[in-house]
């Protein structure tokens, strides 16, 4: 707020930078690169900690950092994230619509304590049809490209290292991934046949 209203000091980290960039342009893309810059760079600072955290905890922080990139990229990058369908992807993707809220909701699979005491695959089987429809068939297939691109768009070297072998790693090797692993439903290899990842490569964002 401070340097907004005109205090003369250079923002202190590439997010303050995106957060002055939002303001003035309060579009949706800036707003993704503002919120998501912040968490991924929370993330990457504090992988040792995250790593001291259950199996459980560890694969859920995955999801949620899969999901907030995916997001992004329906907005910032259509074809990345919906293919032959991309455009509608501006508007599911659109912070302001109820759609965003619904690919981010974990609330009906997630218990209201912590620690969380399940395993993985109890939770991934409580899942919701479409936050499974989400997961398996559209985020999974592109992950490789959509960490790819997001690690250029927010700035954020290392974001890359979160994925291997299009399983997610952040915080746990790819010996231990395992929740996203189940044979694909009948829908979701529909989706995926419909809707395959596109040949897209990563680029920086504009400079706004």
């Amino acid at each position: 707020m401070a340097l907004v209203a005109g205090a003369m000091e250079p923002p202190s980290s590439t997010a303050v930078e995106y957060w002055l960039a939002f303001v003035a342009h309060p579009m949706a893309r800036n707003w993704y690169r503002t919120h998501n810059a912040s968490g991924v760079d929370a993330y990457l600072a504090h992988r040792d900690l995250a790593e001291t955290e259950s199996e459980s905890e560890r694969f859920f922080m995955n999801v949620v950092l899969c999901r907030v990139l995916y997001a992004h990229a329906l907005v910032a990058a259509p074809r990345l994230s919906l293919g032959r369908l991309r455009a509608l992807a501006p508007k599911l993707g659109d912070p302001r619509l109820g759609m965003t809220g619904i690919f981010l909701s974990l609330s009906r699979v997630l218990p209201n304590e912590y620690p969380l005491t399940g395993s993985v695959n109890t939770y991934v089987s409580e899942e919701t049809t479409f936050g499974r429809l989400l997961d398996f068939g559209l985020i999974l297939p592109r992950l490789q490209q959509l960490y790819a691109w997001a690690e250029g768009e927010l700035a954020a070297p290392g974001l890359l290292s979160c994925v291997e072998n299009g399983a997610m790693t952040y915080a746990q090797s790819i010996s231990e991934y395992s929740g996203m692993q189940e044979r694909p439903s009948a829908i979701v290899s529909l989706v995926r046949e419909l809707l395959p990842p596109s040949s897209v490569s990563s680029r920086k964002p504009p400079s706004t």
